[in-house]
C-alpha cells in the first residue's frame, strides 16, 4: 500500500489506516477472535496505521491489539489516544489530562500492549482544567525518554493546536472529516498546512451513512450502539439525511464504485497529506475498505460530488451539545 508522510517530524503511514474502536464498541455486536484476525490482514495488507484509545472498551481494544501485534510489533504503527475517564459501568466520567495523569496513562498503556514504545501519543480532548502546554509538556518528555515516537492531537480547537505546537512539533491532527462533516475546511486545514501538521481523518463513512451499513434508523437504536445518541441519527433528521445519502449512492453507482469506495476517494482527494482511519470490525467489512486503495477521484468529480450533496444540508450536529462543546468546530 502506498504510503505518505504526515507532518514534518518522519511519521510516515499507509494511506489509509485501521480504525479499532468499533471491535470494542459502539457500533453493535463485536468478536474477538475475528477482530485480531481482521488486525492481522490489515498488516499483511500493508494497512499498518493502527489507531485505538486506552478508553475504548477501558482498556479492552488495546488488549485486543497486543494479542493482534504478538510477534509483528514492528510491522505497526500504532496510535493510542487517551485522557477519557470511565466507570465500571462504562460511563464517560470525565478528562483527565495533567502532565502526571498523562505518564500514568501511557504506562498502562504500555502495559496492556505489552510494547516499549507508541508510535503516535495523543490526547483524545482538550482538558479544559489543564492547559495544553502542561498536558504536551508531559508528552515531550515522554519522547525525549523513548517511550513515545510522535505527538499526536485529536479534536481540539485551532488555538489549542498552535500553544501545543510551539511546545512539540505536532506530527498529525485527528478530527472527524467527509463528505458530510466539513468544519475542517475553513480555517484549521490550511493553518495545518502552514505548520507541517498531518491529518487524520476519521468518521470517513459519517458512522455507516456513507457506507451503506446503515439504512434505517432502527439499525443503531439498539442498546449499545453509541449512533443512536448523535443528533444526525434522530428520528426528526435520519429521513432527511438518508434522503441525502442516497444522492451520493446514486453517483457512486453511476461511477462504477462501491459507496465505500467513493467516500475513501473524496477525502484522499483533498490532499496527500491526509491519511483517513477506517474502521472494520471483520475481514469483510476490510476488504471493502482495500477494494478503495487505488481509487482516484478528479479534483472535478469530487467538487461536482461536494455541489450534489452538500455539507450544509446535513440536519444534525455529530455529537450531543454537552460533547461539541470539547471538539473541533
Amino acid at each position: 500500500m502506498k504510503t505518505i508522510r504526515l507532518g514534518r517530524t518522519g511519521l510516515e503511514v499507509a494511506a489509509l489506516g485501521l480504525g479499532c474502536m468499533g471491535m470494542s464498541e459502539g457500533h453493535g455486536r463485536t468478536d474477538d477472535a475475528e477482530s485480531v484476525a481482521t488486525i492481522r490482514a490489515a498488516l499483511d495488507a500493508g494497512m499498518n496505521f493502527v489507531n485505538t484509545g486506552d478508553f475504548y472498551g477501558s482498556g479492552h481494544n488495546e488488549l485486543l491489539l497486543r494479542e493482534a501485534l504478538a510477534g509483528r510489533r514492528q510491522q505497526a504503527i500504532v496510535s493510542v489516544k487517551f485522557g477519557a475517564m470511565r466507570d465500571p459501568v462504562g460511563r464517560f466520567i470525565g478528562f483527565d489530562c495533567r502532565p502526571n495523569a498523562v505518564k500514568s496513562a501511557l504506562t498502562y498503556s504500555l502495559r496492556r500492549l505489552k510494547t516499549d514504545y507508541i508510535d503516535v501519543y495523543q490526547p483524545s480532548r482538550l482538558d479544559p482544567n489543564v492547559p495544553i502546554e502542561d498536558t504536551v509538556g508531559a508528552i515531550k518528555d515522554l519522547i525525549q525518554a523513548g517511550y513515545v515516537r510522535h505527538l499526536g492531537l485529536s479534536e481540539m480547537p485551532l488555538d489549542a493546536i498552535e500553544r501545543a505546537h510551539k511546545v512539540h512539533p505536532v506530527a498529525a491532527f485527528e478530527v472527524e472529516y467527509s463528505l458530510l462533516v466539513r468544519g475542517l475546511e475553513a480555517r484549521t486545514l490550511p493553518r495545518l498546512r502552514e505548520l507541517g501538521i498531518g491529518v487524520v481523518p476519521y468518521g470517513v463513512f459519517t458512522h455507516g451513512l456513507l457506507s451503506g451499513r446503515v439504512r434505517s434508523r432502527d439499525e443503531v437504536a439498539k442498546p449499545g450502539d453509541l449512533r443512536g445518541h448523535l443528533p444526525m441519527f434522530s428520528p426528526e433528521n435520519f429521513a432527511h439525511n438518508a434522503a441525502l445519502v442516497a444522492k451520493f449512492t446514486d453517483y457512486a453507482k453511476a461511477k462504477g464504485l462501491t459507496p465505500v469506495q467513493l467516500a475513501v476517494a473524496w477525502v484522499r482527494a483533498q490532499g496527500d497529506d491526509l491519511a483517513p482511519v477506517l474502521g472494520a470490525r471483520n475481514r469483510e467489512s476490510l476488504n471493502g475498505i482495500l477494494a478503495a486503495a487505488d481509487v482516484t477521484l478528479s479534483s472535478a468529480d469530487a467538487a461536482d460530488l461536494a455541489r450534489l450533496v452538500p455539507h450544509t444540508e446535513v440536519r444534525g450536529d455529530r455529537y450531543p451539545p454537552e460533547q461539541m462543546r470539547m471538539v473541533h468546530r
